[in-house]
């Protein structure tokens, strides 16, 4: 929840004023319930009226939603989707890999590419991580280096208190600045895409709704005081990236934490694309024990994959707008709603029904205007 997003949030705020420290909080509510019917749709009551987790992936609830029609469509669906959304942040973590890189070492000759392909060296390894235990441990480093990134611009910015002003945050806003300031804000939320796994993981999986609702409390102050501090420090000079802002002495340093940022967010997308690849492809049957050169193989062409795109697929940005624009609203919002009335829907009470509806709602606009959005940036650049 505390991603690279979060560097744009300053950034946000600058197009947004105050609907953005609204925004913020209300993702954060939006994004813990829809968390939270997703995973009620993995279970069941039994005769005895007993939770039973009786699905296991996000594939089984939108199969157990089409069974009737289409039997195996929306496991289908939701797949590319799924896929689609975490190879694209697998890739833009090279991107952004590379991209730190060239400004770290501006000295040495080699092009942004060149140094995605001396990152993507260092992730040769993720082809060995066989369970969730070892991503976890990566990310635990990757949190560690994050809050260091947070507490170092955070620490900055309190040094320059003095210059804050509150007449600094914008009372009108221009609308399509806006919507980009939604999409940061929203997507910097996102995780559904694991919560199935995570939850099937846990010691405790009753402690899950308590777990999500901490999680994205703390989120959420976090985001809002470090997009505030920040914002209200530079003001209309703020950058789409909020290191940028920082003097030359603290740029390098902060640059290199987040490369080792980066690096070790990247694990954990690309463990979940290749456990949906695995269970594609031996419909259910995990084959990586039973065969670890076939398991090494997929997980080695999901790799490469990666980085021939981070390499050679033009205006990846806009791109990964209009993707996630489309990907992302879908998981988060449209099809937990969706799934949760479809098989709950006799079971919710009226209140719970609006919520759902409502939140579907949202979801469909928020789609619509960031793919219009970017489809105008493509053809712009296009053009």
């Amino acid at each position: 929840l505390q991603g690279i997003f979060v560097l744009g949030l300053p950034y946000a705020l600058l197009h947004s004023g105050y609907c953005g420290l609204f925004l913020i909080i209300l993702a954060a509510a939006l994004c813990c319930y829809t968390g939270k019917i997703l995973i009620a749709c993995l279970y069941e009551e039994n005769e005895d009226g007993q939770l039973i987790r009786v699905r296991d992936t996000y594939e089984d609830i939108a199969n157990a939603c089409c069974k009737k029609l289409f039997p195996k469509l929306g496991g289908i669906v939701v797949n590319v989707t799924q896929m689609m959304e975490l190879i694209m942040t697998c890739i833009l973590y090279l991107v952004v890999s590379g991209n730190l890189l060239s400004h770290s070492f501006p000295s040495v000759p080699l092009t942004e590419k060149t140094w995605s392909v001396i990152a993507f060296v260092t992730l040769l390894p993720c082809v060995f991580i066989k369970t969730l235990k070892i991503v976890s441990k990566l990310s635990q480093l990757c949190s560690l280096v994050h809050f260091i990134i947070i507490l170092v611009v955070m620490t900055y910015c309190l040094t320059q208190i003095h210059q804050w002003s509150w007449a600094k945050f914008r009372l009108s806003i221009e609308f399509e600045d806006f919507l980009v300031s939604v999409g940061v804000i929203i997507f910097s939320y996102t995780s559904q895409i694991f919560l199935p796994t995570l939850e099937g993981n846990m010691k405790n999986p009753g402690e899950f709704r308590c777990m999500l609702n901490w999680t994205h409390f703390f989120a959420c102050v976090l985001k809002s005081a470090f997009a505030l501090s920040a914002f209200l420090t530079w003001g209309e000079e703020t950058k789409e990236v909020i290191t940028d802002n920082l003097p030359s002495f603290l740029q390098t340093a902060v640059n290199l934490c987040l490369l080792t940022k980066a690096l070790l967010s990247y694990p954990l997308p690309f463990f979940a694309a290749t456990e949906i690849a695995f269970a594609c492809i031996s419909r259910g049957n995990h084959p990586r024990y039973r065969s670890p050169l076939s398991a090494l193989s997929v997980r080695g062409s999901l790799l490469l994959l990666t980085l021939l795109m981070a390499m050679f697929v033009p205006h990846f940005a806009l791109l990964m707008g209009l993707t996630g624009s489309v990907t992302g609203a879908a998981m988060t919002f449209l099809l937990p709603s969706l799934f949760h009335l479809k098989l709950k829907w006799k079971k919710l009470a009226f209140s719970e029904k609006c919520a759902d509806i409502s939140v579907f709602i949202l979801g469909f606009l928020c789609s619509l205007a960031g793919i219009v959005c970017s489809i105008k940036g493509l053809l712009e650049v296009f053009g």
